[in-house]
């Protein structure tokens, strides 16, 4: 989600009546604010959708060797993604930003993965007006499709913070994305439905991620032929995420991994330097492992 929910939740934090907050939950909550005000500042700079470069223009056709020359062996065409070198070339990557945000959260992340070796990474808006989930997703794809055609790729990785990563889930599990994503990465994601900012429900997205939406039902359905890798990312200190487990990814037919940081809010997952290192490494794992759980502490 973005700044609002997050701005309701902290009211709520220190309304109700409960006892004293650990010095974790301090911490947290007064780094969320500092993050909160500094992404105010910036948001202005991510409102414009990211430019894009126009396609590859179609290979020039081979010249017919002349019938005295020796006739040349073609080279293997090059597969997308596979090895050159000792480097494997590595897949572009779209950043989907959550709830009432935009592209903006995700400049320390970008800058991140081109200073370690990402050289093709997009940070993709969808529209605020935007009030289905399910049509989020199927603009998420018409851009995936933008992007293989602009790099000459055939799959992506993705990374989506809070509410993108449920448009990017649906987008695999449910129209067919897993064909071109090979992994996805989702922080703070409201998997399982999320019980907060009850105050926000008349709001369409906030109902569907609610525990009882029909989103929320569908990607609980089965999926067996999904190919796609996936990452969960969940904070023990999310007030986002209600309850925080709700961010992890349990679904028997997913190839899905989940990774439990601490000491770290809900805004904070897209900026901490540990959870940028987390995901570097989440892009870099060849084979999905089912089932498989992870944890990081980042305290």
């Amino acid at each position: 989600m973005g700044a609002l929910p997050f701005l309701f939740t902290l009211i709520r934090s220190f309304t109700a009546a409960r006892p004293r907050p650990s010095a974790a939950l301090v911490r947290s909550t007064l780094l969320e604010l500092a993050i909160l005000t500094v992404h105010v500042l910036l948001y202005p700079t991510g409102i414009a959708q990211e430019r894009r470069p126009p396609p590859l223009p179609p290979p020039a056709p081979a010249p017919s060797p002349s019938p005295a020359a020796p006739v040349e062996r073609p080279e293997p065409p090059e597969v997308p993604g596979a090895p050159t070198g000792a480097v494997a070339a590595r897949p572009p990557v779209l950043l989907l930003h959550g709830f009432i945000d935009n592209r903006s959260v995700f400049v320390l992340l970008r800058r991140s993965l081109r200073r370690h070796g990402w050289d093709e990474v997009w940070s993709l808006n969808y529209s605020l007006l935007t009030c289905d989930i399910r049509k989020a997703a199927a603009m998420l794809g018409r851009h995936v499709e933008e992007v293989c055609l602009s790099t000459g790729r055939e799959r992506v990785d993705m990374v989506g913070h809070s509410l993108g990563g449920l448009v990017a889930r649906y987008y695999v599990q449910r129209l067919g994305g897993d064909a071109r994503v090979r992994t996805l990465v989702t922080l703070g994601t409201p998997h399982s439905g999320t019980l907060v900012a009850p105050l926000m429900t008349a709001h369409p997205l906030v109902r569907q991620m609610r525990p009882d939406s029909d989103v929320i039902t569908e990607l609980a359905g089965p999926a067996p032929h999904c190919t796609t890798q996936f990452i969960g990312f969940w904070s023990d200190l999310d007030q986002i995420m209600v309850p925080v487990k709700t961010a992890r990814i349990d679904h028997p037919d997913l190839h899905a991994r989940n990774v439990r940081v601490c000491g770290v809010g809900h805004l904070a997952l897209p900026v901490h330097g540990e959870v940028a290192t987390g995901i570097r490494q989440a892009l870099t794992t060849e084979e999905p492992s089912a089932g498989a759980a992870g944890a990081a502490s980042v305290a």
